[in-house]
């Protein structure tokens, strides 16, 4: 069962103050910190958890009034948050940060949304990818922004990158059903547009292939984990109960975030659902709860885009990257699922 925070009693007596409503302590500026988090994207289920806290007044309950910023292809969010403009940040893919770092930003993951990171190689059955040595001879479809991806595969694999053609595309799963390329990559929580692939697609996930990292990883300047550790500690229990509440009210957690986002298709967000939750919660999260992360798993991705040549300026240090202060302040109020 989900180990939630117990309720302080100065938050009932606001609630009861405000006529019982939770969700009113973050209405007034006055009885909540205003937080920011800027987002690598435009908002959408990988914010389930966050939008299920906002919604039932999670946040409100630790004092916080929450803004979920979003960001866009040409905003990845970064500079936001280690300009101080946005207190918290999440971005899609923990190579993110460790290549800002490499690069002297301030800023610093403090825990990881998703434990296993759904980014997949899909291929039809006629002509099937399962494993890595499979890629030889194929032609793969990918975003250009994907192919360090595709590489660290490869390198990981003691693949040949002349054995594999690399065919730069869009988004669209287009190209495999005409037969221009064997393989598209995306990620399995985008239901949506891998329906046209049918139900038989075979996908490869890049974390069974041997590249392990994270998504959807909370970051911070470094500055803000050492001296606001309790506001960021605040801002995590929250977006943990509402992980947790998603995890086990998974129609109900859907139907807050499809009125939140109303561009949402509710029953590809029902299906994206249960995927982003296998991956947010697993053995690791049983054991230390929603957000934990392994330093091991930090290290071998530095070690990995280190080997291929990723960090122009320098190979940035494990204690640049991320940081356990949080995760500590919290220990005990995530909810430990898996």
């Amino acid at each position: 069962m989900p180990n939630f925070p117990a309720v302080s009693r100065r938050t009932l007596i606001t609630a009861a103050a405000a006529s019982g409503a939770v969700l009113s302590i973050s209405r007034h500026a006055s009885a909540a910190e205003a937080v920011e988090m800027q987002l690598g994207w435009i908002g959408g289920g990988n914010q389930l958890g966050e939008i299920v806290a906002q919604q039932l007044g999670y946040y409100g309950e630790e004092g916080l009034d929450l803004k979920i910023i979003p960001g866009g292809p040409s905003n990845d969010g970064i500079a936001g948050v280690a300009s101080g403009r946005s207190a918290v940040g999440q971005v899609s893919s923990s190579p993110s940060l460790m290549l800002a770092a490499s690069q002297d930003l301030p800023i610093k993951c403090f825990a990881v949304s998703a434990q296993k990171h759904p980014y997949a190689f899909f291929s039809l059955p006629k002509n099937p990818v399962h494993k890595p040595a499979d890629f030889r001879g194929k032609k793969v479809g990918i975003q250009a922004t994907g192919v360090v991806l595709l590489r660290a595969l490869l390198k990981k694999n003691d693949i040949d990158p002349k054995d594999v053609q690399i065919v730069t595309i869009g988004s669209e799963m287009m190209p495999i059903m005409t037969g221009q390329v064997d393989v598209v990559t995306g990620w399995l929580t985008n239901t949506t547009a891998l329906k046209v692939l049918g139900p038989d697609v075979v996908a490869l996930r890049l974390w069974d292939a041997g590249v392990q990292l994270y998504a959807n990883p909370y970051y911070a300047m470094p500055e803000t984990i050492e001296t606001k550790t309790a506001l960021l500690a605040r801002f995590l229990r929250a977006s943990a109960r509402g992980w947790g509440y998603a995890y086990a009210n998974r129609d109900q957690a859907v139907a807050l975030l499809v009125k939140t986002y109303p561009n949402l298709v509710a029953a590809d967000e029902r299906a994206a659902a249960n995927i982003m939750l296998d991956h947010a919660f697993d053995a690791s999260t049983k054991a230390s709860g929603y957000g934990t992360m392994d330093p091991a798993v930090w290290q071998a991705q530095i070690d990995l885009y280190a080997g291929l040549g990723q960090f122009t300026k320098r190979v940035p240090k494990l204690d640049e990257v991320m940081s356990l202060a949080v995760l500590k302040a919290t220990s005990g109020n995530r909810p430990q699922i898996g």
